[in-house]
């Protein structure tokens, strides 16, 4: 009887494996890419441009008020840019809503995704800019780790520093010299930095930053650095200053 039983429960198994066994085999793969451009606006599809109004109003009142004006075309590059030199500076004006006073600040080049053209910015801008959940983030480094900073810096070629930072970097990405504030960095001191709470984790291969004490980290949904970005421009605009940035040889490559 167990033996009947247990034929019983297996056939019904051994029958679905039977009929799942596909007859096809990969043969290969290709692909192609489609060019969305204004050839789809000559004869727009007036039942999907009807079911998007909603939303697109919806979109637009978030992201087309203006929060402040750019003097230039602003993007990211290495070793240093107007847009990463500037990142990085709100970032250290951002210290003082949370009593900070960071020396320093750093914004990776991969976090910045867009660029500002001249004339005004909207919050939709500065999203583009900004699209990551990335939060401000203040913690100190002793002298000896910035300097490895520094050197993984170095090693990409430069990231976004604010104000301050100078750095002599080698074509193959070797730190010849680091000073801040006019000052060589003191391997026994200690520095207080504001960046993003994603490199404070030691991603971008900035890994100093795992070597980090006094972590502040706020992350409640008004801490993420797109929205300090935008209350930086409307600060601005309210005292009737263009935002401005300029490269200023923070890191230069002999």
């Amino acid at each position: 009887m167990k033996q009947k039983l247990l034929w019983a429960g297996l056939l019904p198994a051994l029958l679905l494996a039977s009929a799942c066994k596909s007859q096809y085999k990969l043969a290969g793969i290709s692909r192609s890419r489609i060019l969305v451009d204004s050839r789809y606006d000559a004869a727009p599809d007036a039942r999907a441009t009807a079911f998007l109004q909603p939303y697109k109003r919806q979109v637009d009142s978030i992201m087309s008020p203006v929060v402040g004006s750019v003097a230039r075309y602003m993007a990211a590059g290495r070793p240093e840019s107007e847009l990463s030199n500037l990142l990085a500076d709100i970032l250290v004006w951002g210290g003082r809503a949370y009593g900070e006073q960071p020396v320093m600040g750093v914004y990776n080049m991969g976090g910045i995704r867009a660029a500002f053209a001249k004339g005004q910015v909207t919050n939709g801008d500065v999203i583009d800019v900004a699209p990551f959940e990335n939060k401000i983030c203040f913690l100190t480094l002793r002298g000896d780790r910035l300097l490895q900073l520094f050197r993984e810096m170095a090693a990409m070629g430069g990231e976004g520093v604010s104000h301050g930072v100078e750095l002599v970097i080698t074509a193959d990405g070797k730190l010849k010299s680091a000073r801040l504030n006019g000052r060589p960095i003191d391997p026994a001191a200690s520095y207080r930095i504001a960046t993003l709470d994603y490199l404070a984790q030691g991603n971008d291969k900035l890994e100093a930053f795992k070597q980090a004490t006094q972590v502040v980290s706020p992350q409640d949904q008004q801490n993420n650095v797109r929205f300090i970005i935008m209350d930086y421009f409307r600060e601005q605009t309210k005292a009737g200053k263009i935002v401005d940035s300029q490269k200023e040889g923070r890191i230069k490559v002999e």
